[in-house]
């Protein structure tokens, strides 16, 4: 059996790749001195992929994938498949992660839920407002609106 790998950018072919390039290809550019900044979003946009990807698996308490997640299982399953390790709980990972304000919020970033008693719940945001999550015993993880003004956005390092 014979595989071929296409090609379909002559750029690609010849081995030069451009900034046009990249942008056209959805690919990532990186400034001088932003090495880390695009590192991370790399890394945060492939543990959104992973997640999505999960769509539709069942919520079990304390389960951490590949077939069945909790909130934070989710989260720790798609950055470490991102080559993240994160730790297990919510509030754990909440710790873990840079705070950042919402203006400043990307896609990948995770979203903690907070109440009086602290972090309750996490999802990984997804863009316009919605994010991936596991969000309860009888569901399924899936993509939601976030339904609360009660969240703080962290960004894994």
């Amino acid at each position: 059996m014979t595989v071929r790998m296409h090609t379909p950018n002559l750029l690609a072919r010849a081995g030069t790749v451009t900034a046009l390039t990249l942008v056209t290809l959805g690919g990532t550019t990186v400034s001088p001195g932003e090495t880390g900044n695009a590192e991370a979003a790399t890394v945060s946009a492939y543990a959104l992929r992973i997640a999505a990807s999960k769509s539709g698996a069942p919520y079990q308490y304390g389960a951490q994938g590949p077939y069945r997640f909790d909130c934070s299982g989710l989260t720790l399953y798609s950055f470490k498949r991102a080559g993240r390790a994160l730790p297990r709980t919510a509030a754990a990972q909440y710790v873990r992660t840079r705070h950042i304000p919402a203006s400043v919020r990307r896609r990948g970033d995770l979203v903690f839920f907070r109440s009086a008693r602290g972090i309750y719940h996490v999802g990984i945001y997804a863009g316009r407002g919605r994010m991936w999550h596991a969000p309860k015993a009888g569901s399924v993880v899936r993509l939601e609106r976030i339904w609360s003004g009660a969240v703080s956005y962290g960004r894994v390092g």
